[in-house]
């Protein structure tokens, strides 16, 4: 007779992608728990801006714990050739993710979901008929009949799964306490620098008593040591130079963070027997902006929603797959158009820049931000097809 589970689905990770396949097994039946190493509300390295994917994402939640709505932005290319655009409807709103994690925790607890907090995840193993086990830290072990990985693209359910990526990026970020002049400043305006390493920006985002200070740069896949080393202090280098530029130097930096993201090959997995990945364990990110918010709660959605139905009254781990191909068309399509703007962007990115500046540019970028226009529909368009295909030939 084959061993019950201890639980039917088992979440590794307590970010956006962890919270929502939480919460997304659990309201559909499924005995849930949710392995998290560190301890709620945590800090998240991360710009926090909500697009209206993410907001769409997270319509059931009681209140979004807001820090601001942007409804202006201000363009700069390598911190000149300076335009700003208002618009008339919010584009993004700006969380902070310890506050915003938490707020997705309780949503994902009241459904019925547990929380281990604390729990260090060392390995997995796929025992085959009926369950997975997941060896922790302190030497005990939880096992599930479906484990949802959402710990990261650096975490163990990626390695265990066998995820591959194809570009890899260094996010640099300072959370800068600023006065309340400074805040009337920057209220409800975000600032975007194009810098001058290839598909390079910088970002300003206002969340309040602080703003959110960034740059992110690609180091892609096969680059050695002192080549990632180089891109790393070129990469750092950008960020001291953007602050000096802005006058922010002498205020400050309340956090001093960086991270790697990193998006997958094209056919890189996403299951491995009765393990599926989800947001940044899966490489599950837009390649040019390197928006993940969104790309984390579509994705974990869905991994819930698979993994309620392969384990709730007995169905078949088929629906496993169709997680995978529902990734495939949907959030897979979005990256692969991505990636499309991403290396015409890094070409052209003066086009681009004066692009933006019109009144045509703006409409999109209003668009994208408010996800009103997905990339794949972008691309289609015929004024873009032709755009595109000139950039991409010269």
């Amino acid at each position: 007779m084959q061993e019950r589970a201890e639980w039917d689905v088992a979440v590794i990770g307590g970010g956006p992608a962890g919270l929502s396949a939480a919460h997304a097994a659990a309201v559909a039946g499924a005995r849930t728990v949710i392995l998290e190493r560190a301890e709620h509300p945590r800090y998240k390295t991360c710009g926090g801006g909500l697009i209206g994917a993410s907001l769409q994402a997270v319509r059931d939640l009681p209140a979004v714990p807001a820090r601001d709505e942007i409804y202006s932005a201000t363009f700069t290319l390598h911190g000149e050739h300076e335009f700003t655009r208002l618009g008339t409807r919010p584009l993004l709103t700006m969380v902070m993710r310890e506050e915003f994690d938490a707020a997705l925790l309780q949503r994902a607890l009241a459904a019925g979901a547990e929380a281990r907090q604390k729990t260090v995840v060392r390995g997995i193993t796929d025992d085959g008929p009926g369950h997975a086990t997941i060896r922790l830290a302190d030497g005990s072990s939880v096992t599930a009949a479906v484990v949802v990985g959402a710990d990261g693209s650096g975490g163990i359910s990626a390695r265990h799964v066998g995820v591959t990526f194809s570009q890899v990026d260094l996010g640099l970020e300072l959370e800068i306490a600023i006065p309340e002049t400074l805040r009337r400043d920057w209220r409800g305006r975000l600032l975007l620098d194009w810098g001058e390493i290839p598909a390079s920006y910088g970002w300003v985002f206002p969340k309040g008593d602080r703003l959110t200070v960034g740059v992110i740069a690609a180091r892609r896949a096969g680059e050695g040591t002192q080549a990632g080393a180089r891109q790393g202090d070129a990469t750092r280098r950008y960020l001291r130079e953007f602050v000096d530029r802005l006058g922010l130097a002498s205020y400050v930096a309340v956090r001093d963070s960086g991270h790697l993201t990193r998006c997958r090959t094209d056919d890189s997995p996403l299951r491995k027997g009765r393990v599926i990945v989800a947001g940044d364990a899966g490489g599950l990110l837009e390649p040019w902006t390197r928006e993940g918010i969104s790309f984390a709660l579509r994705s974990g959605a869905l991994a819930g929603q698979a993994a309620a139905k392969a384990c709730v009254a007995g169905s078949s781990l088929g629906a496993l797959d169709d997680y995978a191909t529902a990734i495939e068309q949907g959030l897979g399509a979005e990256m692969r158009a991505s990636q499309v703007l991403l290396n015409a962007f890094t070409r052209h990115t003066r086009t681009f820049h004066k692009g933006l500046s019109t009144p045509q540019g703006w409409r999109l970028f209003e668009k994208i931000c408010r996800s009103e226009l997905p990339y794949p529909q972008l691309i289609r368009k015929p004024a873009a097809r032709v755009a595109l295909s000139v950039l991409n030939r010269l």
